[in-house]
């Protein structure tokens, strides 16, 4: 059986069953634009965890590439920044021509977001600890951005990573963006935790836009598919829809 939309479809494969940040990204998408959604089962996000994601990533592509489908939307940066921006293209090259549909990455979205909002230099914040970060900023560097940090979070546990306050997060990127006045972006690797409420008081109070995954993919489904429908209340991003 096929399904489809009349402003487009997309099969959405999200890298673990954490509830809520589909549920997100539905409410701020445009209407006429549904989902088919499927979903992996990452739990420790970890190095070797990530590297053997994409097998899953393809099993479930192939699934849902058998729908009547305008595009795959592989969720989930980690796996593909572990890549590099080189090989993570050659393989969404072989995968669109194999599966027959456009195949992308939250982690070209977020270059595409970069580029889009003409900014270089980047604070980055993220809610993995220890080195898998500089593996993040490795790519950004890789691709042509500077990352001025990529500054983690110790202690907690990747399932609930959701626990942290929006508020505390706040704070740290406050604090962290005073430490590197020169960055023109913050990016928020990852929607796992709870931060859509802070993007605006972020921009308006230190004045440059903020990079969320999740109303960056929004962003970046509106262009793939041909839809322009700018969103107050989520950053610059969807507001102006550049």
């Amino acid at each position: 059986m096929s399904f489809s939309s009349y402003r487009g479809t997309v099969g959405l494969i999200r890298p673990t069953m954490r509830p809520g940040v589909f549920e997100d990204l539905v409410r701020m998408t445009p209407e006429g634009i549904c989902f088919i959604p499927l979903f992996n089962d990452v739990r420790r996000g970890d190095v070797d965890e990530f590297k053997s994601a994409p097998a899953l990533y393809r099993a479930k592509a192939e699934e849902v590439a058998r729908q009547d489908i305008d595009l795959i939307f592989l969720s989930g940066a980690p796996p593909w920044m572990l890549l590099g921006p080189k090989g993570e293209q050659k393989l969404m090259r072989d995968w669109s021509r194999d599966l027959g549909v456009p195949v992308v990455t939250s982690a070209v979205n977020q270059l595409e977001a970069f580029k889009a909002l003409k900014v270089k230099r980047i604070y980055g914040v993220t809610y993995f600890p220890g080195k898998i970060n500089k593996l993040f900023a490795d790519y950004f560097d890789a691709a042509g951005y500077e990352i001025l940090a990529m500054d983690g979070t110790e202690g907690v546990d990747f399932t609930k990573v959701q626990e942290i306050s929006s508020h505390v997060i706040y704070a740290r990127i406050k604090k962290g963006v005073k430490k590197h006045p020169k960055a023109e972006a913050i990016y928020m690797l990852g929607p796992a935790w709870r931060t859509l409420d802070i993007i605006e008081p972020l921009e308006q109070d230190l004045g440059i836009p903020v990079i969320h995954a999740t109303p960056a993919q929004c962003w970046y489904i509106q262009k793939l598919l041909g839809v322009r429908q700018p969103k107050q209340g989520y950053g610059r991003l969807l507001a102006e829809m550049p």
